[in-house]
């Protein structure tokens, strides 16, 4: 059995990397670095982030295709797409690195740091009251494997935390809301908005005068989904009204985030270069090898995408 891996030696470690790496894990497994694929014939598995589909030649025996990318948004439609099931490369409990990042971004707009940093720059001794955890509702939109995690540990702080989802779901750790005619009561009671939904036709847009008009005013968001699930212009004009108090963006549209965007320089808003999680060679390597086990042994991929859907 053949892996083939495209250009992810270009983002993260090397060539050698990944194929040392393999060796610990799958001694069996061959890797090929794109562009030597050699015979496509021989190729059983892919693993990328955004690959070119229209370059790649034809893989008649391709059993399944691991993506970098939590979201596939951009090639999931592609025409050229093999027809072999899809699988995100995720830690099975999260990304640690996701979750300090989220966590670490909704306690300091709790704790209201960007106030205290305004007023260091004014040299202002600045005592104002305090909002304990259990006073703050936060808010995911989004609850697989990169939202549970932060949503647990924020939990446990004692900050009352809920989710929005597509579908309904049964024994969740919070409360979960589904639906789009649950997103209104959802965000009515939601203080910080923590945004980690795929990219669809459903959520491009999502963040929005009207959603925004939804949440409680001095509300804040924080997004580390893509950068198209907030209308940037409606953003500002909610946090120069008041109705937002902050927001973080991780993710940006287009991204780098221009020099002529207002977002740089807002005084309310956090730009973050899409940063929240860089995973390793080794994460990436134990994710899909553990995924080759399973189809080698009959059983499924461990985090398949739907590819109508698109996640």
């Amino acid at each position: 059995m053949t892996l083939l891996v495209i250009d992810l030696d270009k983002h993260i470690g090397n060539a050698q990397a990944w194929r040392d790496t393999f060796h610990e894990q799958l001694p069996d497994q061959e890797i090929r670095i794109w562009p030597d694929a050699g015979n496509p014939a021989d190729i059983e598995y892919l693993a990328f982030m955004h690959p070119d589909f229209g370059a790649l030649p034809a893989f008649p025996n391709l059993k399944a295709m691991f993506s970098r990318s939590a979201g596939v948004e951009s090639f999931v439609r592609h025409p050229k797409l093999p027809k072999a099931p899809l699988c995100k490369v995720e830690p099975p409990g999260g990304d640690p690195m996701m979750t300090e990042y989220v966590v670490m971004h909704v306690l300091r707009f709790h704790r209201d740091m960007p106030g205290y940093a305004a007023a260091q720059a004014r040299k202002e001794w600045r005592r104002t009251t305090i909002v304990r955890p259990e006073q703050r509702r936060v808010g995911f939109l989004g609850f697989g494997k990169m939202a549970k995690a932060p949503a647990l540990v924020l939990q446990s702080l004692g900050f009352k935390v809920s989710a929005w989802v597509r579908n309904p779901r049964a024994d969740e750790e919070v409360p979960i809301y589904h639906g789009p005619d649950q997103l209104e009561p959802f965000l009515q009671q939601t203080d910080i908005a923590v945004c980690l939904l795929p990219l669809t036709r459903e959520t491009d847009g999502i963040f929005c005068a009207r959603t925004f008009a939804m949440m409680p005013r001095g509300s804040m968001l924080v997004n580390v989904g893509r950068g198209k699930h907030v209308v940037d212009a409606d953003l500002i004009a909610a946090l120069d009204s008041g109705q937002l108090a902050y927001a973080a963006l991780d993710a940006l549209w287009p991204e780098p985030l221009p020099p002529t965007s207002p977002l740089w320089l807002h005084p309310q808003v956090t730009v973050m270069p899409h940063v929240a999680r860089r995973p390793t060679v080794a994460q990436l390597v134990t994710e899909i090898a553990a995924n080759i086990r399973s189809l080698e042994a009959g059983g499924p991929l461990l985090q398949e995408i739907d590819k109508a859907t698109g996640y």
